[in-house]
């Protein structure tokens, strides 16, 4: 019978599914109260490539901001600081 081969501990890490280190939040760091949604600069950095909102889980961002977060830039939208869908 042939020899069963060992089986290797999977190593831990944001590449394997294992987990990762925790993001913290820009805002709450920065000491920023309210997100205003004229820095359209900062916000960009929150909507993908498609312009669409990227989640907590990928901007880092805590509860709080990230509500703030989403209404800053649906307004940032309709004063047409920033587009709806990329082109």
């Amino acid at each position: 019978m042939p020899a069963r081969p060992k089986r290797r501990a999977p190593k831990r890490g944001a590449a394997t599914g294992g987990p990762a280190r925790r993001k913290t939040c820009y805002f709450c760091k920065e000491s920023i109260e309210e997100i205003d949604y004229k820095n359209h600069g900062a916000l960009r950095r929150y909507v993908s490539e498609k312009g669409k909102i990227r989640s907590r889980r990928i901007s880092g961002a805590c509860r709080r901001h990230q509500r703030q977060l989403a209404v800053a830039i649906k307004r940032a939208r309709e004063m047409a600081l920033l587009p709806y869908v990329a082109s």
